[in-house]
């Protein structure tokens, strides 16, 4: 981002904090601009790159509410939801089979030569 400053990583000064960060202190950036940008090198790929905010301009998180709770409840289970054989699979299924992995299994052993 043009203008900003850019640091390093582990390098950024004291005050700065990613999303992540703000979030496992219990704050968000609370409508706040990017300050600063943090770069990781990597080797034979392009750097990482991470936006600052500034910790003492952040907000704290909004408490979950018991709409906000029961929304959510409702898409994990949505994803957890095979849509071949309806059942709970215990885990969130996969995008790239589109189907609980025992569903997935009994397709492939229908289709093997």
């Amino acid at each position: 981002m043009a203008g900003l400053p850019e640091y390093r990583w582990r390098l950024a000064p004291d005050g700065y904090a990613t999303r992540r960060q703000l979030r496992a202190l219990g704050l968000r950036p609370g409508g706040q601009d990017v300050v600063a940008v943090l770069h990781r090198p990597r080797r034979r790929r392009e750097p990482l790159v991470a936006y600052l905010y500034r910790i003492d301009d952040a907000k704290p998180v909004r408490p979950m509410t018991p709409g906000r709770a029961e929304a959510l409840a409702k898409a994990m289970r949505a994803r957890r939801t095979c849509p071949n054989c309806r059942t709970d699979a215990g885990y969130c299924i996969p995008r790239s089979l589109g189907m609980c992995v025992t569903c997935h299994d009994s397709t492939d052993e229908r289709t093997a030569p």
